[in-house]
């Protein structure tokens, strides 16, 4: 007989009189229906597409670059940044950009998070030590800035609409007091492998934005460790599957999702909803990654007949970013500036890049067909023959 459904969890009444939630430690007993075993296989299958996709790439470390910050754009407009992809891609290669500065740093800041996150997990496994340093470095010298980087929280936090009260609110996380026992028990789970790897990371990312453990950047950390749990357990090789894109896309039900759990123990439905997740923009990478290198393998072939190497030495700067100014080139090559300049307008004369704007002086290219790749909207539907 299957296990009959239940709160994930428990209410308590505290002392100042408000109810809060106290999540259950991990794991709990799983339905394993059919619907769900079917999901997992899906989506273990598309993972698997995309790792192999990714191993059999030209150059997959290029391609990192620019998802990372599409995931950082995705995941910041989750919580109400406006910063658009072109937008952070043009300002990191220098051009002038209208968007507000706090902006741009909050994605900037998303970004630096999740490169030091996998940096860091060549000497240290996930754990509450490196969710504080990922919050530090997403949190420093924002909006939110005012809210302890770095440190959990010591007061209590609610979720719910503008204008919401502790009495009103929508959720409730644990108090302090509760708060690190389900930190501990959390963190224990992490280590633990005895699931598959994708139902741990569901149920894990569920229980830490039910945990809510710092005052703001909880959903931008939480999306951060999926990406780091599949990188540190040998899933993916390298980090191309990112799940902002999904959550994004389908926002209403992502707190749906999370709050059947809380409320009325609806695991079946959140892991279903995740590994559909997964599955699509696995294969959304897969496809993407693909793409954009058959772009360059093509350009590569045809400015591979010229005598000078800059040219296809600015292809592999565009794959990093698709934006590039001639300044910006010359540094990056070490080359001299007429050198960079010739480069770029043999790939303005093949339509490889294109000038963005009218300026004369410190010119911004683009290379569109690439930029419009990782613009598309997530796939939220399976491809045909799947």
């Amino acid at each position: 007989m299957a296990p009959q459904p239940r709160p994930a969890g428990r209410k308590i009444r505290t002392r100042e009189g408000y109810l809060a939630f106290v999540p259950d430690p991990l794991a709990p007993a799983l339905d394993w229906s059919p619907g769900l075993v079917s999901a997992l296989s899906t989506a273990d299958r598309a993972v698997g597409r995309l790792a192999g996709e990714g191993g059999r790439l030209p150059n997959p470390h290029l391609l990192i670059r620019p998802f990372i910050r599409r995931e950082a754009v995705l995941s910041s407009k989750i919580e109400g940044t406006q910063a658009t992809l072109g937008e952070l891609l043009a300002a990191e290669a220098g051009a002038a950009v209208d968007r507000s500065p706090e902006d741009l740093r909050e994605v900037g800041n998303y970004v630096a998070a999740l490169e030091y996150g996998l940096e860091r997990l060549r000497t240290l496994p996930l754990s509450l030590r490196l969710v504080r340093e990922l919050h530090a470095r997403l949190m420093g010298e924002t909006r939110g800035g005012q809210v302890t980087p770095g440190e959990f929280r010591r007061t209590q936090n609610w979720i719910g609409p503008p204008g919401a009260t502790l009495a009103t609110a929508t959720y409730v996380p644990p108090p302090p007091t509760e708060m690190t026992d389900c930190l501990r028990a959390w963190e224990r789970f992490l280590h633990d492998t005895a699931l598959p790897p994708l139902v741990q990371i569901a149920l894990a990312h569920y229980q830490f934005e039910a945990i809510h453990p710092f005052l703001d950047g909880n959903g931008r950390v939480g999306r951060l460790l999926i990406t780091l749990f599949l990188v540190e357990r040998d899933v993916l090789p390298k980090p191309l599957l990112y799940l902002s894109a999904f959550f994004e896309a389908t926002r209403r039900e992502y707190y749906d999702r999370l709050l059947g759990v809380s409320e009325r123990g609806e695991w079946k439905a959140w892991l279903e909803y995740f590994l559909t997740g997964v599955a699509l923009q696995a294969e959304d990478a897969t496809g993407r990654a693909t793409r954009i290198s058959e772009i360059l393998t093509r350009w590569r072939v045809v400015v591979g007949r010229f005598p000078s190497r800059t040219p296809s030495a600015v292809i592999d700067l565009l794959a990093e970013n698709p934006y590039c100014t001639i300044q910006r080139v010359a540094k990056r090559l070490d080359v001299a500036y007429t050198t960079a300049q010739r480069a770029i307008e043999r790939l303005e004369s093949l339509s490889v890049l294109t000038q963005v704007g009218a300026a004369k002086r410190g010119r911004v290219f683009c290379a569109r067909a690439l930029l419009n790749i990782l613009e598309e909207p997530a796939m939220l539907q399976p491809s045909e023959g799947r």
